[in-house]
Order: structure tokens, then sequence, then C-alpha cells
């Protein structure tokens, strides 16, 4: 299998040597001419995965079209609002029925469209044939072979299963899952509770608020899905509560790390502005907010994230709202 992996960040330098070790023949495209070379050169991506060893068989490139030539499988993992810039620079050198998986989590901020819309309004010329990748999974320790677990989804059964085949090792276990919206939207909506939650303990708000966060941020995530077509089982699965626990707990998830500093007193300029890799969460709570109003959907939590990230509102207030909203039943 020939498969062609687009971004080079730790997600899928990771997701490349993987596929890489496993003796499909894989390029991984990144955008920096200097990181290619170094790749080539050192065997190491030292900018977004530093001290891990990728595996010797993996090519890499910053010429897309060399990348995309003759594979069978379209990785993509850049963030999630450069998709569209990326797949019409890829078009002229995409085969007829292209299959795409996706392993970018969020929702594009202009025109509020999922990935797998994204792929389709760029690629409709092609028919393409889209899956997505999500699940409880940091970069840093899928690289070094600790067991994770990840959800597949894809409307075709056979798809599926072949994809889960070629992507399945011994240390990374891929579930199959027919419902691809709601893997999609589980992977992008638990980065703007994962802020939430960061922000709960930067004020040092404590395991009780830490929890009730996450499980009402599962419900809120839960009524947007169901709302866009999604099976509300789906996400208390891998790509949904898995995924979503492990953001919201895990210090190595940068949406997180993003929380902790606005509860602490910094500016999301701050943030922002120290960080070289992508919090995908900060946008994506932008276009939820926005989406949430188009669907008449209630999204207290994205709400209050929104506001503190673009409105100014102090955390404090946005607490004191969430508890004194009315009184209903679970």
């Amino acid at each position: 299998m020939k498969i062609a992996v687009i971004g080079g960040g730790a997600w899928g330098t990771t997701l490349a040597s993987l596929l890489a070790g496993k003796g499909h023949a894989t390029r991984l495209w990144v955008r920096e001419a200097a990181l290619a070379e170094e790749i080539k050169a050192k065997g190491e991506n030292t900018w977004f995965l530093p001290g891990i060893s990728l595996a010797p068989g993996l090519e890499c490139s910053s010429d897309l079209q060399s990348v995309c030539r003759e594979a069978g499988v379209f990785l993509c993992v850049v963030p999630c609002q450069y998709l569209r810039d990326i797949l019409k620079q890829a078009l002229e050198f995409l085969p007829d029925r292209p299959l795409v998986v996706c392993a970018s989590k969020g929702v594009e901020l202009e025109g509020l469209k999922l990935m797998s819309e994204v792929v389709q309004e760029e690629l409709t010329t092609l028919d393409p044939e889209f899956a997505v990748l999500s699940g409880p999974s940091f970069a840093g320790e899928v690289s070094r072979g600790l067991p994770t677990a990840v959800a597949l989804g894809c409307a075709s059964q056979e798809t599926g299963i072949r994809l889960q085949e070629i992507m399945s090792t011994r240390s990374f276990r891929v579930y199959f899952n027919p419902d691809s919206r709601g893997v999609e939207l589980g992977g992008a909506l638990k980065n703007v509770m994962a802020i939430a939650v960061g922000i709960s303990d930067g004020l040092g708000f404590g395991s009780d608020a830490r929890a009730a966060l996450i499980t009402r941020g599962l419900a809120e995530i839960s009524k947007l899905g169901l709302s866009l077509g999604a099976r509300e089982r789906t996400f208390m699965g891998l790509s949904g509560l898995g995924d979503l626990v492990l953001t919201c707990t895990g210090d190595l998830s940068r949406n997180r790390q993003v929380g902790l500093r606005i509860g602490r007193g910094e500016s999301l300029d701050q943030i922002l502005d120290g960080m070289q890799m992508v919090a995908e969460g900060v946008k994506t709570a932008e276009a939820v907010y926005r989406l949430g109003r188009r669907l008449g959907v209630e999204t207290p939590l994205t709400d209050q994230v929104y506001s503190m990230l673009f409105s100014g509102k102090e955390p404090g207030q946005a607490v004191l709202e969430l508890m004194q909203r009315e009184l209903k039943e679970e």
C-alpha cells in the first residue's frame, strides 16, 4: 500500500512513521523544505517530535506532487483551518475516487464546515471517499509504542475494515465505526471542553469541578452531534468520551494548556505567541459558538469559553453564570 501523509507536525509524523514501520510505502509531506531535509538526514523530526527515531523506510519531501504520486491512501494531518487550502494545491495530483483519511480535529471557521464537508467540496470533481481517524492519542506516546486505541469512522464498511487492517499494529489498535460524522465531531468538539477544564484547573477549582465539566461537556457534545446527524452511542466511545477524558486531563494536551494559562491570568495573545504547535480548540470554540446559534442548540460551556477567549470575560464571572443557570433535570 502506498500512502501519502500530508502534514509534518507531531501527529502527522507519528502516523507516517507508524505506517512506514509496518511496511507500507509511506511518504510524508512537510511544508518547510529545511525540515524535510533534516528528517531525511537525521531520521528525526526535531521541530515537532524531538528525540523520536522515525521508521527507516519513511520518505519525506516538501514537494506535494511527489508525495501524492501513485498513492492509494491520502492521510491529511494538517491543522483544520488550513485543510481547504492544501486540498486546492493537491487537487491536480490526486487520482479519481481518492481515499482521504482525515486526522485533523476541528470545525472550519469560515463556513462552519466539518472536515468531511471541506474534502467533499474541494475534491467533488474526483468523487472522494472519506474516513476520519480520531480518539485518545498523544503523538509522543504513540511514537514510543505505548498501547493506544482509536476509532476509524467511515460510511463504507468495506473501506473502513480495509483501513483498520492497514493502520493497526501491536501497540496501535483501530476500531471501525460506521458513524463517521460522530467520530469527526467528537474529535473536534472535545478540544473546546479541554480549554474549559483547563481554565477551571488553572483557577484551582479542584476535582469536583473538573468531573462536572467533563460530564456536562459530553452532554453538550452529544446534543450538538445529534443535531448534525451523528449517533449518540458514538460519543460514549473512543472518539467521544475517550478523547474527551484524555484531552481534559492529560498535561500533553495543548488545548488544556491554553485553558490552564487563561485560568492563571494570561491573555490569549500571550499564550498563542509562545506556542509552536496549533491548539485547534481556540478557533473551534468560535466556530462551534456560531454553529450552535445557527442550529438553535444550547451550548452553555462553549459560549462561556468563547466569551473568555474573544470577549475578555473574566473566568470567575463565567463560572458564576454557569452555576446560576436555571435549574433543570439532568
